[in-house]
């Protein structure tokens, strides 16, 4: 077996609006700092994993974000696998 970390990504899909996102922009520009066109607020998830193969772990992965991490209809995902 092989160690693996997973670095996942998961946000608001673009058609949805982010409320918390719009809040962070405003008081981004409230505070001076111009030019902030769009803020997206999600989450950031780390996973350790053991498992045979990159695509082993990689399936794990995907299994985990379509199962638990990610609403399928208000979010999306991305993630990269890398050994450790």
């Amino acid at each position: 077996m092989k160690n693996f970390l997973a670095e996942i990504s998961v946000l608001p899909i673009k058609e949805i609006l982010d409320p918390q996102g719009k809040a962070v922009m405003l008081g981004l520009n409230n505070l001076g700092v111009g030019g902030v066109q769009d803020v997206r607020i999600g989450k950031r998830i780390e996973m350790r994993i053991q498992a045979s193969s990159l695509e082993d772990a990689q399936k794990h992965v995907e299994l985990g974000c379509k199962k638990l991490l990610a609403n399928l209809i208000m979010e999306y995902y991305e993630f990269e696998v890398k050994e450790i």
